[in-house]
C-alpha cells in the first residue's frame, strides 16, 4: 500500500494546521465551547470557504469527490487542536448518509447547503437501550396516507441543537435486534413533536436527547430502500470511526510531545525528570502505540476506499487499538505532568476527556475487541 499523500492533500493538511495554530489555543476553546452554539460560526464558515466541507461529497452534487483518505487529513489536525466545529455530525454523520442514500431532489436541495455551511445535519442512530449495538432500534415509522409517522427517543444526538435536518435510523418492520427492517428518513428539525434536550458533554462538545412524537414525514424523505437502511447506516458507522480515530491519533501525537517538552524542562533532584531512565521507557512506549494506532488506521482507511466490505473486520481491530491506546497514552501524559495533568489550564486533562469520550463512540475496545474475534 502507498501511504503518501498526493499534492493536493498534503497542501489541505498543511491549511488545516495553520487554522489549527491560528485558532485553537486552549483559551480560544474554552471561551468558544462556553457560548452558545458551542462553535464558533465565523470558523465554520471559513471551512466552508476553504473547500473542507465538500471534500467528501461527489462532483455531480458539487463536490470535490474526496473520499475517506481526504477526511483523515482534516480529522487528524482537528485531533491536534480538539477543534469545535461539528464537522463529524454534519459531513461524515448525517451527509454521509444522505449521500449514499438520499434521491437527487434531496441532495440538490440539502447537499449544496452542507458544503456552504448554511445547513446543519446530524444523524440519529443511538438509544438508550442499545448500548453499542446499532442494529437495536426501538424508535418506529408506520406508514399513513402516502407519510410515516415516527415516534421514539434518541440518545446522544451530536449536533442537534444547531441542525435543521436530522437524519433518523427508525424500524419499519422486524423485530428490535433485526439488521433488516431499519430504514433511514430525513426529517426537518423544526416538525412538530420533536423535543430536544440539549446539553454540553464532557469533552466540551454539545449533544441532545431527542423525541419524536407522532412526527409526520413525507414517504420521499426515505434515504435507501424502505427495510434495507442497515447497510448504509454501517457504512456511515464504519466513515465515522476511521474519522474518529484519525482525531484520536492528532490527539496522541499532542500528548506525547508535549510529555517529552515537559519532562525536559522538569527539574528533580537536581536532573531533567527525562533523564530518569524508568519515565524515558514509558515515554518510548507512548510513541509505540501512537505509531501503530497511526499505521492501522492508514492500513484501515486505504482497505475501506478500496472494498468497504472486505475492510470491516480492519475496522473493528483500528477501534479496539485507538480505544485502548487512546486511554494508556492519555494515563501515561496526565501521570507525568503530575496533579498539574487534570487541572483546566492545561490541554493535557482535555485531550484526554476527548480521548475518552472517542473510545465511548460507535463501540468502546472491548466491544469491537469482541466483534473483532467473532468475526
Amino acid at each position: 500500500m502507498n501511504f503518501e499523500l498526493s499534492e493536493e492533500q498534503k497542501m489541505i493538511q498543511q491549511s488545516v494546521e495553520r487554522f489549527v495554530q491560528e485558532n485553537y489555543d486552549l483559551t480560544n476553546r474554552i471561551k468558544i465551547s462556553s457560548e452558545d452554539p458551542g462553535y464558533s460560526k465565523d470558523y465554520w464558515s471559513s471551512m466552508a470557504e476553504l473547500g473542507w466541507l465538500g471534500l467528501a461529497f461527489e462532483e455531480q452534487d458539487g463536490g470535490f469527490g474526496g473520499n475517506q483518505i481526504d477526511t483523515l487529513v482534516l480529522m487528524e489536525q482537528f485531533g491536534k487542536g480538539l477543534v469545535l466545529e461539528p464537522f463529524l455530525a454534519n459531513i461524515v454523520l448525517g451527509g454521509g448518509a444522505i449521500k449514499r442514500g438520499a434521491s437527487q431532489a434531496i441532495k440538490d436541495s440539502i447537499i449544496p447547503g452542507i458544503m456552504d455551511g448554511s445547513m446543519h445535519v446530524t444523524l440519529a442512530y443511538a438509544e438508550e437501550q442499545s448500548r453499542f449495538d446499532i442494529e437495536d432500534v426501538a424508535t418506529s415509522a408506520r406508514e399513513e396516507d402516502g407519510n410515516f409517522i415516527i415516534n421514539g427517543k434518541k440518545s446522544m444526538v451530536l449536533n442537534a441543537e444547531s441542525a435543521d435536518r436530522i437524519v433518523v435510523v427508525v424500524r419499519t418492520s422486524g423485530s428490535q435486534v433485526d439488521e433488516d427492517g431499519i430504514s433511514l428518513f430525513i426529517v426537518d428539525a423544526t416538525s412538530e413533536g420533536i423535543q430536544r434536550e440539549n446539553f454540553p458533554t464532557v469533552d466540551g462538545l454539545r449533544a441532545s436527547e431527542v423525541t419524536f412524537e407522532n412526527v409526520k414525514v413525507p414517504s420521499e424523505n426515505l434515504i435507501g430502500e424502505k427495510d434495507k437502511g442497515f447497510e448504509i447506516l454501517q457504512a456511515v458507522v464504519n466513515d465515522a470511526i476511521l474519522a474518529l480515530a484519525a482525531e484520536a491519533v492528532g490527539a496522541m501525537e499532542v500528548l506525547y510531545k508535549d510529555t517529552v517538552e515537559y519532562t525536559q524542562q522538569r527539574e528533580q533532584f537536581d536532573h531533567a525528570l527525562s533523564d530518569f531512565q524508568v519515565l524515558q521507557h514509558r515515554m518510548v512506549d507512548m510513541f509505540m502505540e501512537y505509531e501503530q494506532c497511526k499505521s492501522l488506521l492508514f492500513r484501515a482507511t486505504m482497505e475501506t476506499v478500496q472494498d468497504p466490505q472486505l475492510s470491516q473486520r480492519t475496522v473493528h481491530a483500528l477501534k479496539h487499538l485507538i480505544g485502548k491506546s487512546g486511554i494508556f497514552v492519555g494515563e501515561s501524559a496526565v501521570q507525568l505532568h503530575g496533579g498539574m495533568g487534570v487541572t483546566e489550564e492545561l490541554r493535557i486533562g482535555h485531550f484526554f476527556k476527548r480521548l475518552l469520550v472517542i473510545d465511548s463512540q460507535f463501540g468502546n475496545a472491548d466491544f469491537h475487541l469482541n466483534k473483532f474475534t467473532n468475526f
